[in-house]
């Protein structure tokens, strides 16, 4: 089996060749190549099969064909840029978030090896008005330029599945907590950065009312979502060609309520307020809660509740040590 991964160089990508090259299989088949395309070149990771590393613009179309000519059989397409991004330029945000979606594609249909492609979209295809919790079945109505590129995107992979050129899937991830590194451009991005930063020493601003609920998942089930989602078979992602992962719905509040809980309250007073309306506008606009029916008649994981994703940070990001 061959793997492609765009976006290899991101903390999901790279999460997720670890995940592969360690198991060393996907969907139960042995790995017999993988290859890493970032807009930089990502780094290697140790693995009993070949793996290959290659920086590429997917904004080139050219490049994607060259790209589609190594004929994968399972492609993660997590190559993007983030919604505060995306906002900001539009043109580029269109340009990297659609355009390049529909040119991979065209260019997996011309290399005629329909792959299973794992098409990774987003809460933000939604939009308010919104129910408490939100059915699989509820209208996409987003409310900012990346919902709306990745909602196209979708009905790109179910049309160019439906007529056979690829075996596709959109996964529609839920906010990801608690992301390791340095703060992004997401408008996201403050979910992380008031778990992270407290426990690194560093003091986290809330941009948003602390009642604002949002739906969430650990880096390990989003990993996890994305292998379980490239092993179902043909008839199962017909079944369901778009979903929303599982997650747990938390209110900010709640979030900070656990951090409390499992690092104490000197930790949590790192936590202050900074309204931000720009940012409370865009994620004011996303979904609080779903049923996700599908995904869980289709076995995909799902996190223990927000202090076992706190502790689980702690012991895979910090090596057990919380900042003084």
């Amino acid at each position: 089996m061959r793997i492609m991964i765009l976006g290899a160089a991101g903390m999901i990508g790279r999460k997720l060749a670890l995940r592969i090259a360690e198991a060393g299989t996907l969907a139960g088949k042995p790995v017999g190549a993988m290859l890493l395309v970032d807009r930089i070149t990502p780094q290697p990771v140790p693995a009993p099969f070949s793996v290959e590393t290659k920086a590429a613009d997917i904004t080139d179309p050219g490049a994607l064909v060259a790209l589609a000519g190594w004929r994968p059989d399972v492609v993660f397409h997590l190559a993007a840029i983030v919604s505060g991004e995306a906002e900001a330029d539009f043109e580029r945000g269109y340009a990297v978030n659609l355009d390049a979606t529909r040119h991979l594609l065209d260019a997996l249909k011309g290399a005629d090896c329909r792959p299973r492609l794992v098409f990774t979209s987003s809460l933000a295809v939604y939009g308010v008005p919104l129910p408490d919790v939100v059915p699989d079945d509820f209208n996409l109505t987003p409310r900012s330029s990346y919902g709306a590129q990745k909602a196209i995107g979708e009905l790109l992979v179910a049309d160019y599945s439906r007529k056979g050129y690829v075996d596709g899937i959109s996964l529609r991830l839920p906010t990801i907590v608690v992301r390791p590194g340095a703060p992004n451009r997401a408008a996201s991005s403050f979910l992380s950065g008031i778990i992270r930063e407290p426990l690194n020493g560093i003091a986290a601003a809330v941009p948003v009312k602390r009642s604002m609920r949002t739906w969430i998942a650990s880096p390990s089930i989003a990993i996890e979502s994305l292998v379980h989602a490239a092993g179902l078979t043909a008839e199962q992602a017909a079944s369901a060609r778009a979903l929303t992962g599982r997650g747990i719905s938390v209110t900010v509040e709640e979030m900070i309520d656990a951090l409390r809980a499992v690092a104490g309250p000197t930790i949590a007073a790192r936590i202050h307020d900074e309204p931000d309306p720009a940012i409370e506008r865009i994620v004011a606009s996303w979904p609080q809660a779903f049923a996700a029916d599908a995904a869980t008649r289709l076995g995909f994981p799902v996190d223990g509740g927000m202090k076992a994703i706190i502790e689980a940070y702690i012991a895979e990001e910090l090596g057990g040590t919380i900042a003084a």
